[in-house]
């Protein structure tokens, strides 16, 4: 049974407690955005893209849905002028990183985002972090981690670590929206790889 109402789309939509505006948007059937949010993992609101706009009467609010309590009387608008040149913007900025992403090229369609409006820095990692909550809080290995910081911040395994954990593992792999996950893999491959006559 639900605790309370809000308004999503000019949908009264029904939510419990601890619920974010995005998990209640899902149950309802709307959809809103999102490249860094799972539902096994605890929310992260790293990509901005899931931004929905609160109408407050006479001014409005921008906020991250899926880190943003649902609440009683929300008044949510998942696309408006503002909402969709937040996310165009993200887009093209993502774009920049990974600019053949199958995931980015369908989203920078529907919001009209340009591909080459940002110069080129191809490190394929969008930053997203799935892979590195994924391994702390559900397989709890920690074999991969961001290093360095800014714009030169990336992704890479522990090789100690991903020697045992990672070979027979690979959950982690699908929830990359970029495939930038397997290319570090490949990278660090050799460092860890079995002997041929290994079982």
């Amino acid at each position: 049974m639900s605790d309370f109402h809000l308004e999503i789309d000019g949908k009264k939509v029904a939510a419990r407690e601890g619920m974010t505006i995005l998990e209640a948007a899902r149950e309802a059937g709307i959809k809103i955005p999102t490249l860094c949010h799972h539902e096994a993992l605890e929310p992260f609101g790293g990509c901005r893209l899931c931004t929905v706009e609160l109408d407050m009467g006479d001014w409005s609010k921008m906020v991250v849905s899926c880190v943003y309590p649902a609440a009683e009387g929300l008044v949510v608008r998942t696309r408006s002028e503002k909402v969709d040149r937040i996310r165009k913007t993200i887009i093209e900025l993502l774009l920049a990183h990974a600019p053949d992403a199958f995931e980015l090229i369908d989203l920078a369609k529907e919001y009209g985002a340009d591909r080459d409006r940002f110069d080129k820095e191809a490190s394929f990692c969008i930053h997203c972090g799935l892979c590195v909550r994924y391994c702390a809080e559900v397989k709890q290995a920690h074999a991969i981690g961001f290093v360095d910081r800014g714009p030169n911040k990336e992704i890479c395994f522990v090789p100690e670590l991903a020697a045992t954990v990672c070979w027979d593992c690979k959950e982690c792999f699908p929830l990359c929206p970029t495939e930038a996950l397997q290319a570090a893999f490949v990278l660090v491959r050799g460092l860890f790889e079995k002997p041929a006559d290994a079982s």
